[in-house]
């Protein structure tokens, strides 16, 4: 592999600014600091980065941090060879050129001083002060002495937790990976592919979570070379074929100067390479590469109102490619990230990508949270900043302070919900791997952020946690709608409850509810189904963890659970919900598949293990058995006793149907245990309801109640197909 192949940001650092050598550095951290008044050359390449961020910075603290560091690390040594002192000085230095404050950059300084010096948290709190100590604990690995295996789940389980408290502990841990991730090339390759895999399932989507697209870029080119370096080959190969690829971008790039110097638009115009992984993902979507696709070009202007006047001029004086056209400025994505996305077509059909952005703009999508400073201006606690200044409520809080996404708040919300580390693990790769987020409206006009794909049966657990377990369905954007329909950005969804659906439940200030309609009771929850349409871990987990508590629960979607009573003297009859076998010692069991209640007439066959189950004679399943010559076994209905069965309402889709049936299967006296509603067709809705009924008897009336309602054209009990094993 070549020298460019094994280092692929050297690509775009080459067309872009030039980085500082960091074997200088190295060479400057050997001679140890210098005197009090002066800064040694190794940190003052980090101070001057950081003075050209902030002017005013006081870089007395930096000089303190970077003489512990120094003299604690001493001795230390990479597997490279270099100064181990020279890491701290890289990460720093990567998050200075981003203009992180001087807090981080203290921290970044001394982030490995606790875990491989003899330096304690202690001290660097009593000579730095809380906030530098809480964002060094924060990076901080747990031992794996204590930890085994669990280890690296749960050090990442830690810093989650540390960055919901402060955004800058992901930010140092970002830029210590990329550090590492550049200087790979002397590690095994088997463990380079781990760190690679990590970093990929792990970091690059925390990086874009929180916007820092600088670092995420490099380390996707990074990640790429090693976990697919025969396409990464492909791609440098295609690169270097073009040397000439910018030229039809600078030609346009100066039109655009023109256009816009005569409209009076005082404006930047730049030519952004594309870095590796982004060519590659063209070139795989449009096949063969024109110049203009090995770049995108970059217009920086100074107001927000200038970029829609460069968007004016652009699409009057070029043709532009309408499909091609996006308003992050007007909706922002949740990353923080605004622009304005658009493409034109020049004179020979070459189509050229234009962002547009104010300056602010682009360097928050550039740094992300790293950008915004230290947003945390008070500290009630000792150990760590205040989460909640000036009493806002959280969707104000979150409006106000991106640096409080609510994707952070749901990952720390479910992830104490998973004390496992296995399952911790492979659910918070699976969130992360939303890498978009949808906004949806509660029925209160609150809103919700949901990934990419989620369906109404995360939202009923984001909005109402636990007690959505009771939930049976939807009104999406005023129409009926099933828990398994996909919600589409802006999309207003309103729960409901089996229990009552003019009302949905009230959920407290932490999302659950506190009693009221809707609440589940034993016989209620989710089926198994519902988790092939939840994408978010806390809908997963809730799920997961309501079956695994009631094995024989009723759940929508699913068969009524069979109720077996074994009738132990040898001389009483065998019974199940009132079924009578004049067999002693037998367990009689109802058919899932017809559900018979009285006075059905009903026939049972006797199965392995003793048991008898009792179908209605009508059943295929009776007939098939008679096929096969078994011998049916007399069954006869005992007293009036209360029943368990499934109704099937075909129904014209309508406003407040399902509220006008579940109310008059109340008024009958039955209880819903699981109720579903497939999507409309045509007009017409199906809804499958399991019922229990406090005497058989009262069936007849149930159904004819139900079809009494408007829009109901037919309610039949429902008939599944017997197996055929």
């Amino acid at each position: 592999m070549s020298a460019e192949a094994a280092n692929p940001g050297a690509h775009s650092r080459r067309r872009g600014r030039p980085r500082i050598d960091l074997r200088r550095l190295g060479r400057a951290a050997l001679l140890g600091p210098t005197t009090r008044d002066r800064l040694s050359d190794a940190i003052g390449h980090v101070a001057d980065a950081h003075r050209a961020h902030h002017p005013d910075a006081d870089l007395a603290i930096l000089h303190r941090a970077y003489v512990l560091a120094e003299s604690s690390h001493r001795g230390q040594f990479r597997k490279s060879g270099e100064a181990y002192i020279t890491h701290p000085l890289a990460v720093t230095l990567i998050l200075a050129e981003l203009g992180a404050e001087t807090t981080t950059l203290t921290a970044s300084l001394l982030h490995d001083t606790v875990e491989d010096t003899d330096v304690t948290l202690h001290q660097v709190k009593s000579e730095f002060g809380a906030e530098v100590a809480y964002l060094v604990d924060g990076v901080t690995k747990l031992e794996k002495v204590d930890y085994g295996a669990a280890a690296e789940p749960e050090t990442f389980r830690k810093m989650l937790v540390a960055t919901g408290n402060d955004v800058r502990v992901m930010s140092i841990k970002l830029a210590d990976r990329l550090h590492n991730m550049r200087t790979l090339g002397v590690m095994r390759p088997e463990k380079q592919e781990r760190i690679a895999k990590v970093t990929r399932d792990f970091l690059i989507p925390l990086a874009e979570r929180l916007g820092v697209q600088a670092l995420k870029t490099e380390l996707e080119d990074l990640v790429f070379a090693i976990l697919h370096p025969e396409e990464y080959e492909r791609t440098r190969l295609l690169i270097a074929e073009n040397p000439t690829a910018g030229v039809a971008l600078d030609a346009m790039a100066q039109n655009f100067r023109a256009v816009l110097r005569e409209a009076g638009i005082a404006a930047e115009v730049v030519i952004r390479p594309r870095h590796f992984v982004s060519v590659h993902r063209v070139s795989l979507k449009r096949g063969e590469l024109r110049g203009t696709d090995f770049g995108r070009l970059l217009v920086l202007v100074g107001e927000d109102a200038d970029c829609y006047a460069v968007l004016g001029e652009l699409h009057t004086c070029f043709t532009p490619v309408i499909s091609e056209f996006k308003d992050f400025i007007a909706a922002p994505k949740f990353n923080l990230y605004q622009s304005l996305h658009t493409a034109v077509a020049g004179t020979d059909g070459s189509v050229a990508e234009v962002l547009i952005r104010t300056h602010q703009m682009h360097r928050v999508a550039e740094a992300g949270v790293i950008a915004l400073g230290n947003p945390y201006t008070s500290t009630e606690s000792p150990d760590a900043p205040d989460r909640t200044p000036g009493g806002l409520d959280q969707d104000d809080e979150e409006r106000r302070d991106p640096t409080r996404p609510g994707w952070l708040s749901r990952l720390l919300e479910w992830q104490e919900s998973t004390p496992d580390s296995d399952a911790f693990w492979s659910s918070l790769r699976a969130d992360l791997a939303q890498d978009r987020e949808i906004t949806v409206f509660r029925a209160d006009g609150q809103m919700l952020g949901l990934p990419v794909g989620a369906s109404c049966v995360d939202a009923a657990y984001a909005q109402y946690g636990e007690r959505a377990h009771a939930c049976i369905g939807a009104h999406v954007n005023g129409r009926l709608a099933t828990l398994s329909t996909v919600l589409r950005d802006g999309d207003t969804v309103h729960l409901l409850f089996a229990h009552d659906t003019h009302t949905a439940p009230a959920p407290s200030p932490t999302g659950v509810i506190q009693g009221g309609p809707g609440a589940p009771d034993a016989a209620s929850g989710p089926s198994p189904q519902w988790l092939d349409h939840a994408r978010t871990p806390a809908a997963r987990i809730a799920i997961a963890s309501w079956l695994k508590a009631h094995p024989e629960g009723a759940a929508p979607q699913a068969a009524p659970p069979r109720r077996s009573v074994p009738v132990t003297p040898d001389t009483t009859p065998s019974t199940a919900v009132n079924a009578v076998v004049d067999l002693p010692d037998t367990t009689v069991r109802l058919a899932g598949c017809c559900t018979p209640v009285p006075p059905d007439a009903v026939t049972g066959f006797a199965v392995r293990g003793g048991v008898v189950t009792v179908h209605r004679e009508q059943c295929a399943a009776v007939t098939r058995m008679k096929s096969l010559e078994r011998r049916p076994i007399p069954v006869r209905w005992g007293e009036a006793a209360a029943c368990r069965v499934t109704l099937v309402a075909e129904s014209f889709g309508r406003p407040h149907l399902l509220a006008d049936l579940t109310e008059a299967i109340a008024i009958e006296g039955a209880a819903i245990v699981s109720a579903t509603v497939e999507p409309p067709s045509q007009q017409r809705v199906r809804h499958t309801y399991t019922l229990q009924l406090p005497d058989a008897a009262g069936l007849p009336a149930l159904m004819r109640a139900m079809r009494a309602v408007p829009g109901v054209y037919d309610v039949a009990r429902r008939q599944r197909p017997a197996p055929t094993g």
